[in-house]
């Protein structure tokens, strides 16, 4: 008797599903292609603007963005919203949306150069990560603890590049990385130089001296292994 699932052939419905998803890769790559250094930036969809997290995201990538990074962030609302708006009106100004079709349809925001609309999340978080330079995490909800964890596993097991994991506004995140030492570290779930991977600050301005400070010997630009790994993303 043969287990059910094998012998299935792929359905013209589902061929078509696997050019739509290539379509997103190849778009979004060939869009993105220039806009190094970038950083990514993740933080709440619900936060209000006016608030602090909005403030300090807004003050955060504007800064960046005068530095000369690109700011990529998921272009909704929320910390979204404010770190494209701080790009937008930084001197430099180059403020990316990876947007996403969600069934609660998600708004985007105003404040994007340019601006892509994924349906798959995982192409969209390869785009996060394969054009990132660092990664800058502000306070939020599940999608972004889902995106800090993806990018420290990635940085840990050298599916990417070593770069940046920043966690901002310390009081915030004091009690996850007080249970990571406590709980992942002790019980062995990680080593204790794996939580040397993130960085937490405070200031907008402290979030850009960490980044040029960890590329101050060795420049932006990824080495020739560093490129042949983010290939295979």
């Amino acid at each position: 008797m043969k287990p059910a699932g094998l012998g299935h052939e792929i359905s013209p419905r589902e061929a078509w599903k696997l050019f739509g998803i290539m379509a997103e890769f190849f778009e979004a790559t060939e869009r993105l292609a220039g806009i190094r250094p970038a950083v990514s930036m993740f933080g709440s969809a619900r936060v209000k603007e006016g608030s602090e997290y909005y403030r300090l995201a807004e003050e955060t990538a504007r800064l960046l963005s005068d530095a000369g990074f690109a700011i990529i962030s998921g272009g909704g609302p929320g910390v979204m919203e404010a770190t494209n708006k701080g790009a937008y009106h930084g001197v430099n100004g180059l403020a990316v949306g990876l947007n996403i079709d969600l069934p609660n349809e998600q708004n985007s925001n105003k404040y994007q150069h340019i601006s892509l609309r994924f349906k798959h999340f995982f192409a969209r978080k390869v785009m996060f990560a394969k054009f990132a330079t660092a990664f800058v995490v502000m306070p939020g909800g599940y999608g972004t603890l889902d995106e800090l964890f993806e990018a420290l596993t990635l940085v840990q097991t050298g599916k990417t590049r070593q770069m940046p994991v920043i966690l901002v506004h310390e009081p915030f995140w004091r009690g996850l990385l007080d249970w990571c030492r406590a709980r992942l570290v002790e019980e062995g779930m990680i080593d204790a130089t794996d939580i040397d991977l993130v960085q937490v600050c405070d200031k907008p301005q402290e979030v850009v001296d960490a980044i040029f400070a960890f590329y101050d010997k060795r420049g932006f630009e990824p080495s020739p292994a560093e490129r042949e790994v983010m290939l295979n993303l």
